[in-house]
């Protein structure tokens, strides 16, 4: 916990940004209706945060029997997390559309709904197959403005990550916690379950610069390409290697905790590509899930690239672009994509 949040007492997650909106040191205010937006969307995520809880109590593992536009298989719990965020923020009048993984194209706010100036994307539930074994599991959501005058179809979702003004996500753990940047540093927040309400518990999140902790899957190995075989013989060979320094691999399957861990305590999180699919650049959706952790990473001193770019200045070319993600610690992020380059 940071210093200035031991001397200022519980602050909830409206008050904090409330702050927001009467910025100063230099930093624009942050905009009201992004304040409400967020605040729905967080409301969003306790719910999804209490059905999550349920578990087998409330019958919400297991297969829905329905597939998502990529192919793939979804949980009940996917199913009910997207119907949550839909819901909870189609009538604010904040937003004009929104676009979430699950979905094959994008979802304009109904015309007996106000339309406000926001785009919102998410992940509603971020590492699905641990869903059943009671593994942390999370949501992740990106903000982007519309252009005056654009129609809410799929291009105006197709904007490069430095142009989000809000990201976050929720982690489903035993805390249920709330990242949250709005381009002034990252802030952590936890769900107070006595009071159902998010109070900041960190405000100052730094990633370190270095550090001795990995994720990737190693089952995917002999697919990889010679860059990240390189990088990853390195780690493994700890002190008596070029790295001098031992190093330990944590892989969870699910990006929000894997980030989690690294907004916590330093590490780096892969996810190259490889040979399986060669005409995919990678595995994780750019702009649910690569764009918005980036703008958290970098706003907590980190890197993010895919392995040549920053992701943040990746151009989109379609709504469900897959890209290869390499993010955490600056300077081993740096250093693996040296050897891409």
């Amino acid at each position: 916990m940071s210093n200035t949040l031991a001397t200022r007492g519980r602050i909830s997650l409206t008050r904090y940004l409330i702050e927001r909106e009467r910025s100063a040191d230099g930093q624009a205010p942050l905009p009201p209706a992004l304040r409400l937006l967020i605040e729905v969307v967080a409301r969003a995520c306790k719910q999804i945060a209490y059905e999550v809880g349920k578990g087998a109590l409330g019958g919400v593992l297991g297969e829905a029997g329905t597939g998502n536009v990529q192919g793939e298989a979804q949980k009940k719990l996917d199913v009910i997390a997207n119907e949550m965020l839909l819901e909870a923020n189609e009538w604010g009048g904040h937003l004009a559309a929104m676009a979430s993984e699950e979905m094959a194209t994008v979802f304009p706010i109904p015309e007996h709904y106000p339309r406000g100036e926001y785009l919102l994307l998410f992940d509603p539930l971020d590492g699905s197959s641990n869903i059943d074994v009671n593994v942390s599991i999370g949501t992740i959501f990106s903000v982007l403005r519309c252009a005056d005058g654009v129609a809410p179809g799929e291009d105006a979702f197709l904007q490069t990550g430095d142009q989000q003004v809000a990201a976050g996500y929720a982690v489903y753990g035993p805390q249920t916690q709330l990242v949250l940047t709005v381009g002034q540093g990252v802030a952590v927040f936890t769900l107070d379950r006595e009071t159902h309400s998010w109070i900041l518990t960190d405000d100052h999140v730094q990633i370190p610069a270095d550090t001795q902790e990995f994720a990737i899957n190693m089952s995917n190995r002999r697919h990889w390409d010679a860059p990240v075989t390189r990088y990853i013989d390195e780690l493994l060979a700890g002190k008596t290697g070029p790295l001098a320094k031992d190093f330990n691999m944590r892989w969870v399957a699910a990006m929000v905790s894997d980030v989690h861990r690294i907004l916590t305590r330093g590490g780096i999180f892969m996810y190259p590509r490889d040979a399986r699919e060669p005409e995919k650049p990678g595995k994780l959706r750019l702009l649910y899930e690569a764009n918005p952790m980036s703008f958290i990473v970098e706003q907590a001193g980190g890197a993010a690239t895919d392995g040549r770019t920053r992701i943040l200045d990746l151009e989109p070319t379609k709504l469900h672009q897959r890209v290869a993600v390499f993010l955490g610690s600056k300077n081993e992020v740096q250093r693996v994509s040296g050897y891409h380059r």
